[in-house]
């Protein structure tokens, strides 16, 4: 393997928490300190700054089922481009994914198709119909990294807790997504004063709060290893910090959209803001933003869902739900940067280093030895978001003809250079 020596880079190291001006070698795929070496390919980062590899928890991959949404290759390319190194994917395929032979097809297309680490997660119920638990023990054997029913809330809860209970047995993660399912259903914005006006079909903030609440119990009473997908409201962070100060083994996550965007973006029933769940006030935005900076939420993620332009050009009630980020990731959580709510460190632990950890992957770091999933990016660098330069299938963004900073300059994976900014 070709050993590189970045120079003149603003490090951006999450597990120290520190940004620092100076160089960093790589050899044989892995961090090899910061000592300049003969044989080195010499990379001069000009000042721009150089940090782990994004690691995306909840990316979904239209393969099985739906290619023409998204592709592997399609994805693999949308998260080089977007400094993304690692995509931890979703089952909620056409079919789930939810045995061990399924999960074999998506770990050997990642290998073929893909330029960065692919890690699928599998469904915890088959089908994720919420009946019958999948084959846990068979599908941690094949790689899944975590068990997932994604948005499809287990309504029955003697049979979430017994899927808790073999899963704590097993020690393997459950993500779940704390909603409650009867008041949330068929549901497109936050109950108040805009989607009255909207005319829109709302569901209380309290149906997040209720859900997790739920969740909690049961992971009391199991012991199992719990993620949150999303946490979008300020009194769920209230229940959130009360389980984590009773030391259970839970964390949490939220999406770039919920973090970046508010109920009013909505505007004129433009689709591309309806996500799962809905965008909420913009106290729960602010909320939500300051939970990620002083680590009450653990982790930040794309959930890039794309859907064709067919699904979104209905009336908003209607329309599918979902947005791609995969592209959109870094330049959005600028914003926060930018806004001065954190430092580059801390937004780097969130996206980076606490994922990585959660999953007990070893990369998220910039310490010698580990891969060399590296992303070189200008935080400062201004641009209008067009939607249609972006390298996804699908197009279906919020961020379109935004007026964005941040730009990624170069992805390298295991040292290897997939991505190169024009």
């Amino acid at each position: 393997m070709t050993s590189i020596l970045f120079q003149n880079a603003r490090l951006i190291d999450p597990e120290k928490n520190s940004e620092t001006l100076g160089s960093l070698a790589v050899k044989d795929g892995r961090i090899a300190g910061a000592m300049g070496m003969d044989d080195a390919i010499v990379v001069d980062c000009g000042g721009k700054c150089l940090a782990p590899g994004i690691v995306d928890i909840g990316v979904k991959v239209s393969e099985p089922g739906e290619r023409h949404k998204e592709s592997f290759r399609s994805a693999g390319q949308a998260a080089a481009a977007g400094g993304v190194t690692t995509i931890v994917t979703r089952p909620d395929t056409l079919p789930a994914i939810d045995t061990p032979e399924a999960l074999e097809f998506v770990r050997r297309r990642a290998n073929e198709a893909a330029p960065v680490n692919v890690v699928p997660m599998a469904a915890l119920t088959r089908g994720r119909e919420g009946r019958e638990m999948a084959e846990i023990g068979f599908l941690l054997d094949a790689g899944a990294v975590a068990f997932t029913d994604c948005d499809n809330v287990i309504d029955n809860t003697k049979v979430f807790s017994r899927c808790l209970t073999y899963a704590a047995s097993l020690g393997a993660l459950v993500i779940a997504h704390p909603q409650d399912p009867v008041l949330s259903h068929g549901a497109a914005a936050t109950s108040g004063k805009f989607a009255a006006l909207k005319g829109l079909p709302s569901v209380s903030p309290m149906a997040e709060r209720m859900g997790l609440d739920r969740d909690i119990a049961i992971v009391e009473m199991t012991g199992a290893r719990y993620h949150a997908d999303q946490i979008t409201t300020a009194r769920a962070l209230r229940r959130l910090e009360r389980a984590k100060g009773a030391d259970l083994d839970i964390t949490a996550g939220v999406s770039i959209h919920h973090l970046t965007l508010n109920e009013l973006d909505v505007g004129d029933y433009r689709t591309f803001f309806k996500v799962k769940p809905p965008l909420r006030s913009e106290d729960d935005r602010l909320a939500v933003v300051e939970a990620v900076a002083t680590g009450l939420i653990d982790t930040v993620s794309s959930m890039h869902t794309p859907q064709d332009e067919e699904s979104k050009r209905l009336p908003f009630e209607e329309a599918a739900s979902g947005a791609i980020g995969l592209e959109t990731m870094l330049p959005a959580l600028m914003r926060l940067v930018h806004a001065d709510h954190m430092d580059l460190p801390t937004l780097w632990r969130s996206i980076s280093f606490n994922p990585a950890k959660r999953l007990g992957l070893s990369s998220g770091r910039l310490q010698p030895g580990a891969p060399a999933d590296l992303v070189l990016f200008d935080p400062d660098a201004p641009f209008v978001l067009d939607r249609f330069k972006l390298k996804s299938k699908s197009k279906n963004t919020p961020f379109d003809e935004a007026r964005m900073q941040g730009v990624v300059l170069g992805t390298w994976v295991a040292g290897s250079e997939v991505y190169r900014r024009d």
